[in-house]
């Protein structure tokens, strides 16, 4: 793995700013990668760092995070911790909402693949022109 599959951090000087505690998942867009994130599991290997409790380690890149995941006992596979200025939420299977407001929230490293989210990005995804499978526009395979 390499840093060249995987978005820069806003701010390397902010890495290890942010709470642990944070949403995990969801609203289908981002804006920035504010660090990547590996957690370690005491119960699982890794060092009692917390009194039992798990923890994490944060990274500026996804690549020093996934040497660190492969070289740690306890560790769990990189995630990335993302700003979202603003989202998509799905509350029930089928049911979106626009919520314009941030948020912190941890995202498998796989959902970057999706593109940033752009002006257009969350209008074009609830315009009444929108693809039939309106979820392509998140996934860069219609027009944003």
């Amino acid at each position: 793995m390499t840093d060249i599959q995987f978005p820069a951090v806003l701010d390397a000087d902010l890495v290890g700013y942010f709470d642990a505690e944070v949403g995990a998942g969801g609203g289908y867009v981002w804006d920035a990668v504010l660090e990547y994130r590996v957690w370690l599991y005491p119960d699982e290997g890794a060092a009692d760092e917390c009194d039992g409790s798990d923890y994490y380690r944060p990274f500026a890149s996804y690549g020093d995070a996934f040497e660190f995941y492969k070289s740690t006992d306890g560790a769990q596979e990189p995630i990335a911790l993302v700003l979202q200025r603003e989202y998509i939420d799905e509350n029930e299977e089928g049911e979106f909402e626009h919520v314009a407001e941030p948020r912190l929230t941890e995202w498998p490293v796989e959902f970057l693949s999706r593109p940033k989210r752009t002006p257009n990005t969350i209008p074009d995804f609830f315009s009444p022109n929108a693809p039939a499978n309106r979820l392509d526009i998140l996934r860069g395979k219609a027009a944003s």
